[in-house]
């Protein structure tokens, strides 16, 4: 029996009549195979479609009885004549195959959906929260787990970081509550799911490469709002999310909860004398507010930088609408360690900080990482995809000692720093050996940074042109930063006390 579009939609929950259903899964990461893993379990007939796949991932698929095509995919796709398609995030809508599938009428799903639709896999069904941002969307996501757990819960974070949603909600004990972390790519391609609680932290040109416009771009961070039941959660201090939440159609009673480090309203969290303070979910909240903790606190668990305090108020205003105690709150924060990767000191020698943030892969991620900092040897460049970098460097430029370009989109930055600052130091970075480039980088800010300086790892581009991913390439720098420490030591040229050696090259 073919099943129509109708058909497809109709099924919701874990019970419903998935077996026989001809479904195409696109990509064998880990989504591909966790999609390819549920819909072998619910006996659906599948293929999986990957041109590239690790060849441990598609052993697995042997094991479960799934054929994996790699040749003349768009042919193997019409042969087939799916009744569903499940696409990986890496799936752009202008690939041949998504392009395909639109052309045939055939729905397109990506595995949040999938996860969304068999969420009661188990008795225990979880509520969900949703979290997107152009910056800050895994520190969310972990701080916001952590504090569920202090308060009690069983929450696990998942999707775009963590564990993967499908496995999440086959969790044979299940749980309290999922803290899903969801990339635009993942919610361009989701479209019925109702949290419980959502958040878009902020917003700004990235992707454009995948989405083909910037107006493309926000509307799928928009999605995150769409059916939230208990709490949308926007930031004061962006205007494009107040906006999101006022276009979408949420659930009856849902209430719009602010966040920003300036003074809060009713219905907000805030800092009042550098005090974080929670005035949305309280009794009384017209006139009084509830402490949480303070900046000074923050700083010591290095979450005290702006973006960091963003970032907790955020995940505070989230918890708080799951009913976690402000004292379970701040256990968590004072227990809190931030990701590698992110605004990750590494060393400090000679009055010279070294700072890996090479999660900081778009110009709103690394423009967070520049204000933390007053003087900065920046180390910036990679794949901008697509998206233009000129304000972000006219914006810094009095900040700057000096500039490091790397990765292949280095004319781009070199015509950026011509234009906006020409009397900066700025030096590239040319050799495509990915084993020479962040030993490269290192030589040349020692030889230009001073006492006082922060040399900063902060992209502003994705890593794929020389590393495997962002950790690859900020795992590589650290490594060089510490070698090249522990060969200063060995040489006898280094104590705390030594002036760096410094060049000023005019760029």
């Amino acid at each position: 029996m073919t099943r129509t579009a109708d058909d497809v939609a109709g099924l919701t929950g874990w019970n419903a009549d998935w077996a026989g259903l001809r479904v195409a899964v696109l990509g064998l990461g880990l989504t591909g195979f966790s999609v390819a893993d549920t819909l072998a379990e619910l006996r659906a007939e599948m293929i999986v479609l990957a041109d590239r796949a690790d060849e441990d991932i598609a052993d697995l698929l042997d094991v479960i009885g799934v054929r994996l095509l790699r040749d003349d995919l768009e042919s193997e796709l019409a042969t087939f004549a799916p009744e569903l398609v499940v696409v990986s995030p890496g799936f752009a809508p202008t690939h041949p195959l998504v392009e395909w599938c639109i052309s045939a009428g055939v729905p397109i799903w990506g595995d949040i959906e999938l996860a969304w639709r068999l969420r009661d896999r188990s008795g225990r069904v979880a509520d969900w929260i949703a979290i997107t941002g152009t910056n800050g969307k895994t520190t969310t996501t972990q701080l916001t787990t952590a504090m569920l757990v202090a308060g009690g819960k069983r929450a696990i974070a998942c999707g775009n970081v963590g564990s993967a949603v499908l496995d999440a909600v086959r969790d044979p004990i299940g749980f309290d509550a999922l803290v899903v972390e969801l990339s635009s790519f993942q919610l361009h391609y989701l479209h019925s799911m109702s949290a419980f609680s959502s958040v878009c932290l902020n917003v700004a040109v990235d992707h454009i490469d995948w989405h083909g416009s910037e107006q493309a771009y926000r509307a799928a961070k928009a999605r995150i709002y769409e059916r939230t039941r208990v709490a949308c959660v926007y930031n004061l201090e962006d205007a494009a999310t107040r906006e999101f939440v006022e276009d979408a159609e949420v659930v009856d009673g849902c209430r719009a909860i602010g966040f920003g480090r300036g003074l809060p309203g009713p219905s907000d969290i805030g800092l009042v004398n550098e005090i974080v303070v929670d005035r949305a979910f309280l009794p009384d909240r017209w006139r009084s507010a509830t402490e949480i903790t303070t900046v000074d606190e923050l700083d010591t668990v290095g979450l005290g930088s702006p973006h960091m305090i963003a970032n907790v108020l955020a995940a505070c205003a989230l918890a708080r609408s799951f009913d976690v105690s402000p004292g379970d709150i701040r256990t968590a924060l004072l227990a809190f360690k931030t990701d590698n990767h992110r605004t990750q000191t590494i060393l400090e020698r000679a009055g010279i900080r070294w700072v890996n943030d090479s999660k900081a892969t778009n110009p709103h991620a690394a423009q967070a990482a520049l204000e933390s900092f007053d003087s900065v040897v920046w180390v910036v460049g990679g794949l901008l995809k697509g998206v233009d970098i000129t304000e972000l460097v006219a914006g810094n430029r009095e900040r700057l000692r000096a500039a490091i370009l790397i990765g292949a989109d280095r004319s781009a930055l070199r015509d950026a720093f011509a234009r906006h600052a020409p009397a900066l130091p700025v030096f590239e970075v040319d050799t495509a050996e990915t084993g020479v480039v962040m030993p490269t980088v290192v030589r040349l800010a020692v030889s230009v940074a001073q006492r006082g300086d922060t040399v900063l790892l902060a992209p502003a581009a994705a890593s794929m042109d020389q590393f495997t991913d962002y950790a690859d390439r900020g795992n590589r720098f650290a490594e060089a930063v510490r070698e090249a420490d522990h060969e200063r030591e060995t040489d006898g040229e280094a104590t705390d006390d030594d002036e760096p050696p410094a060049t000023a090259v005019e760029g």
